[in-house]
């Protein structure tokens, strides 16, 4: 799930402005579209292959050329840059990382893509709700009644009571549970850990744990099915990159926005190499969803602002005195 809005990340449904940015909302808005096409491609290359590989050895090829991209770091910085004094926090992230990603593989294998991803979607409001748990932070009420609004947008794309929930749909809030549960000890983590750390010990703990229930279903690749594969690493990889070197170019409610234009990509890739139709009602729920985070990010903004702001008038008053 790009994150991820995928599993490899996610826009977090509090993204945090007081680290200073640079001015440069037009790059990073560029940059968060061409993540999108990354994992969009990244996506559709999955839906693909799993016609012949089984989404469960998918996950694991995917977290086996994920640590060989960042072998290179390890051999550059040295094992030191691993020490760690939290390493049952990493192994429990493990664990919530690879339930999100074999629920969403296993999940864009069968379902509409358009689907998948505006359900997807609904990731940054499980890590609001979680963050209240795991982070103690204050949720108000206005975020709340965004919340509550995103969680409406995914019962308008079920319809429980005029059409069946499908078990792949409740597939991919399973995997958002998990990804916006990722996200708080991530958070969790980043207070004492390096963020590259953190990083390197997933794909590390992912590998062997998710070649186990790969065996159990294991086929032999072609060099064609590895070359694809090895695309699925790199698009999941440089999306990342672009995702996060992003939100280091502008505030997150200038460039927000920008990562929803998935939807309406895998819609037409859904439409044009699957034959998939994203009907009105999913796209109704998938509005109401993508609007959520982004009033969260904006109402953020402004409040760390207001915040800045008393700061910044004062420091102005004392140059003034000198």
């Amino acid at each position: 799930m790009p994150m991820t809005a995928t599993p490899d990340t996610i826009a977090p449904a509090r993204i945090s402005t007081a680290q200073p940015v640079r001015d440069n909302p037009v790059q990073g808005a560029l940059l968060m579209v061409v993540a999108a096409v990354f994992f969009t491609a990244m996506t559709a290359m999955i839906r693909y292959l799993s016609t012949s590989i089984d989404p469960l050895e998918l996950v694991f090829f995917r977290n086996l050329f994920g640590l060989l991209v960042l072998l290179p770091w390890l051999a550059r910085n040295g094992f030191d840059v691993l020490r760690t004094k939290r390493l049952g926090l990493l192994l429990f992230r493990t664990a919530v990382g690879l339930i999100a990603m074999i629920t969403w593989f296993s999940s864009i294998s069968i379902m509409n893509l358009g689907d998948a991803v505006a359900l997807s979607f609904t990731a940054p409001l499980f890590a609001t709700v979680a963050a209240v748990f795991i982070l103690g932070e204050v949720v108000r009420a206005r975020r709340w009644a965004a919340v509550i609004m995103g969680f409406f947008g995914a019962i308008i794309i079920l319809r429980p009571g005029f059409i069946e929930i499908s078990p792949v749909a409740m597939m991919v809030l399973l995997s958002s549970l998990m990804m916006g549960f990722s996200v708080c000890l991530v958070k969790l983590l980043s207070r004492t850990e390096p963020v590259m750390t953190i990083v390197f010990y997933m794909v590390l703990f992912l590998t062997p744990a998710s070649l186990i229930p790969a065996l159990f279903v294991w086929t032999t690749p072609s060099f064609t099915e590895l070359a694809w594969m090895l695309a699925i690493g790199g698009c999941g990889s440089l999306g990342h990159i672009c995702f996060t070197r992003a939100f280091s170019m502008a505030e997150a409610t200038a460039i927000l926005p920008f990562d929803f234009v998935r939807l309406p990509m895998m819609a037409l890739v859904g439409w044009l190499a699957f034959g998939q139709v994203l009907d009105v009602w999913s796209g109704v729920g998938a509005a109401i969803i993508i609007a959520t985070p982004v009033y969260i990010a904006h109402r953020e903004g402004g409040h760390q602002r207001r915040q800045a702001a008393p700061s910044a008038e004062a420091e102005a008053e004392l140059r003034a005195a000198d």
